[in-house]
């Protein structure tokens, strides 16, 4: 636990210092990086997979980030809305595994996780550095509350057979743990709670199934964790997840939900 704990605040003000310190341009980049660390994690997915196919895979998600943020950002609003298309369907998913997953759906469903959640990322940062955070708290405020009920109250398993650690009295953990973040933020803020609560506790919920989604994957692959780059909590795969989930909704919604 406090392995955990040191990591986390180490990761926050590393996050801190990209996002309020670092020009935008280097900010993006170190992003981008972050997440094509995890391109590299997803791709150890890919059964019998050496190094020179794995780097390519890096490089065709780099590609297209470039693309979507850099050649052609016109296309990041549809492309968000087919992230989300996405993590509905992986919402049904969930409710049918274990499944097979075909070697060709690894690579494409690894793109699909991962290039609509960094566009979402730089549109929230486009937006205000401020309001990525709050994205990012939601999700964090989340896990943390999912956690902590869960070791405390934990008994009724929520998906056994992808995650037999998470309960239900987990998720209620971290749904009440959001209600308390957004009250606060409210209040703050003064933005609608009526509108922004909904809202969030949608992004947490969807924070879940983009968990249970990459632990379907690691289930598949025979692997508990998908690195081991943070301490006490695996890899970059295992830390952004959750966030692969929330970003496009939070992207597609911030006017909506009177972020901005």
């Amino acid at each position: 636990m406090n392995q955990r704990v040191v990591t986390a605040i180490v990761a926050l003000v590393a996050l801190l210092i990209v996002l309020f310190a670092l020009p935008p341009v280097i900010a993006k980049l170190v992003i981008a990086a972050l997440l094509l660390a995890g391109a590299w994690e997803w791709s150890g997915f890919f059964s019998g997979a050496r190094t020179p196919l794995r780097i390519v895979y890096v490089a065709a998600i780099a590609v297209l980030f470039w693309i979507f943020v850099v050649a052609m950002p016109e296309y990041a609003g549809q492309l968000l809305l087919a992230g989300m298309v996405w993590w509905l369907l992986a919402l049904i998913w969930t409710f049918f595994f274990p499944t097979p997953i075909p070697m060709p759906a690894r690579w494409v469903i690894g793109a699909i996780v991962l290039v609509p959640m960094y566009v979402a990322l730089v549109v929230l940062y486009d937006i205000e550095q401020l309001i990525l955070l709050f994205a990012l708290l939601v999700v964090w405020v989340a896990d943390t509350g999912a956690y902590l009920a869960g070791k405390k109250f934990g008994r009724v398993k929520l998906a056994p057979e992808i995650s037999p650690g998470k309960t239900w009295e987990g998720v209620i953990g971290g749904l009440v743990a959001v209600v308390l973040l957004v009250v606060g933020t409210s209040f703050w803020t003064e933005t609608d709670l009526a509108t922004l609560l909904p809202f969030c506790l949608a992004a947490a919920i969807l924070s879940i199934v983009g968990d249970l989604t990459v632990s379907m994957f690691k289930r598949t692959a025979g692997v508990k964790d998908s690195g081991t780059l943070f301490p006490g909590h695996g890899g970059v795969l295992d830390r952004i997840d959750s966030i692969a989930a929330a970003a496009p909704l939070f992207a597609l919604g911030t006017s909506w939900a009177g972020l901005r």
